[in-house]
């Protein structure tokens, strides 16, 4: 009778080597180690639901006034911000004010990303006198102090909040063109690259296959950062009387409107100003978080 006979391995078998993880989780896991970047993060996040959900939140009518109860300090009852200087409620102001205020930060700066990135890559891979000419062009307005170039162009164009986004946008669309110039330019002479070209594929293959995956991170980092920027330049227009008109609550435009009111209730008149100041220093701190994080050595 035969016996069938099993042969013990010798070495026993190695386990398989876990999957290295992707470039975009190594990202998101070093953000979430970055508590200064979370908590800015949570702070937006709250601001963009509070923007959303503010008309179902508010306390009072934030336009309805009453001149028996202006300026009434903070804690007021009824009133836990106290007033303005029409006696409309300012915890109900600033609130509401959120959304638009958001809306004139974020917009101009996605609208300049958008066209800035078409230019500057464009531009950066293109190369010899086509990168010449646009970045020339651009860097007319990228000369200009931006502060002076928005009231400068505010000013012509007329007050509003169509001519203060248009006028933010093309604020902004020089440094993130430059941006896109510079980032292009480096991966354009990339072995991938260069692969790509000699295996006969198109311009506009490359660019979209190649050469976005790898420069529109840098390029919404740097546009992030710009956020906060966008909120003062668009702060300081309201406050100029060329931004938003009233009786909007808009923070810039409650800045201004309560100026005459910072001897007497110093303390309301700066409310507003808190405000800029906490949101801009949370997208700075997410642009940093998003900067630290993406800075992978390979």
């Amino acid at each position: 009778m035969l016996q069938a006979t099993i042969e013990a391995p010798s070495e026993a078998a190695a386990p398989a080597p876990a999957p290295s993880p992707g470039y975009w989780q190594t990202v998101l896991r070093r953000f979430m180690r970055d508590r200064v970047a979370l908590g800015a993060a949570f702070v937006i996040l709250a601001l963009l639901v509070l923007a959303t959900c503010a008309p179902l939140l508010v306390p009072s009518d934030p336009y309805a006034s009453s001149m028996l109860h202006r300026l009434r300090p903070i804690g007021f009852e009824g009133h836990p911000l106290g007033t303005d200087e029409l006696g409309r409620d300012m915890l109900s102001r600033l609130m509401v004010g959120t959304r638009l205020s958001l809306f004139m930060g974020i917009t101009p700066v996605i609208l300049a990303f958008l066209l800035g990135s078409v230019t500057g890559i464009t531009a950066g891979y293109a190369g010899g006198r086509a990168n010449m000419l646009i970045m020339r062009t651009v860097d007319v307005f990228y000369a200009f102090p931006s502060v002076l170039l928005a009231i400068a162009l505010s000013g012509a164009l007329g007050a509003g909040m169509v001519n203060s986004l248009i006028s933010l946008t093309i604020v902004f669309v020089p440094p993130i063109a430059r941006v896109a110039e510079s980032v292009t330019t480096q991966i354009r002479g990339r072995d991938f690259v260069d692969a790509a070209r000699a295996s006969g594929a198109g311009a506009f293959t490359i660019v979209r296959v190649h050469v976005l995956g790898n420069v529109l991170g840098p390029i919404f980092v740097y546009a992030t950062s710009l956020v906060a920027v966008s909120m003062i330049l668009a702060s300081g227009l309201s406050f100029l009387g060329l931004g938003v008109k009233p009786p909007e609550p808009e923070w810039g435009l409650m800045l201004n409107t309560l100026r005459t009111a910072i001897y007497i209730e110093p303390w309301l008149a700066a409310l507003p100003g808190v405000m800029i100041f906490i949101t801009s220093v949370a997208f700075n701190a997410l642009a940093d978080g998003l900067r630290t994080a993406m800075e992978i050595k390979q």
